[in-house]
């Protein structure tokens, strides 16, 4: 007597289910993308050309060490700090003699405006922490985006990321983005101390 055939299951299917809970899975999964920070980078400067001498008051100095302590202008700083105090550096509200000096600019759209000479010098330890790292440049980069919205507020009525080409560009005359950032290097842990 011969032994009777089971069904077999029918498996053509399993791979369209399998495709389908792929697809479910990439869709509902969340994937970490990179952080970066977005600026446009000077153009190359004229190796001929003497670069311009800078004066104490027109440097605003910021070191963060490895422990991703905060050392700004000599001072044990502190990171919520920072945005306003490079504010008031680079704004110069009182025209302070301990603050940027100023240089009166024709600008187009703008007629002349007294531009700091102010210049922002990040340095880094190569043991600070690349999230330090991305609050600092955050920071730093709030402080000017803010002073280019209050001007163009009070030049055009409107905030920068509203205003024209042209607009944008007079603005970024008046407020450049004047951040020098040194290459890495050993700071140490000891010298900043302060709070993160």
């Amino acid at each position: 007597m011969a032994g009777k055939k089971l069904p077999a299951l029918n498996s053509s299917s399993m791979s369209d289910i399998s495709f389908l809970l792929l697809t479910f899975f990439l869709m509902v999964s969340s994937i970490n993308t990179d952080q970066g920070i977005q600026r446009r980078l000077p153009p190359p400067a004229d190796p001929n050309q003497k670069p311009p001498e800078i004066h104490k008051r027109n440097t605003f100095t910021v070191l963060v060490n490895m422990n991703d302590n905060l050392l700004i202008n000599g001072e044990i700083g502190d990171i919520n700090a920072l945005k306003d105090r490079a504010k008031e550096f680079l704004g110069n509200p009182t025209n302070s003699p301990e603050l940027p000096e100023k240089t009166t600019v024709d600008i187009p759209l703008l007629g002349k405006t007294q531009v700091s000479k102010g210049v922002i010098s990040l340095q880094n330890d190569r043991g600070t922490s690349y999230d330090m790292y991305i609050k600092v440049q955050n920071e730093l980069t709030a402080a000017v985006n803010e002073l280019r919205d209050e001007l163009s507020r009070e030049k055009f009525s409107r905030k920068y990321v509203d205003c024209n080409d042209a607009q944008r560009e007079a603005i970024d005359k008046a407020i450049p983005v004047a951040i020098s950032e040194a290459e890495p290097k050993n700071i140490g842990g000891q010298k900043t101390g302060g709070t993160k």
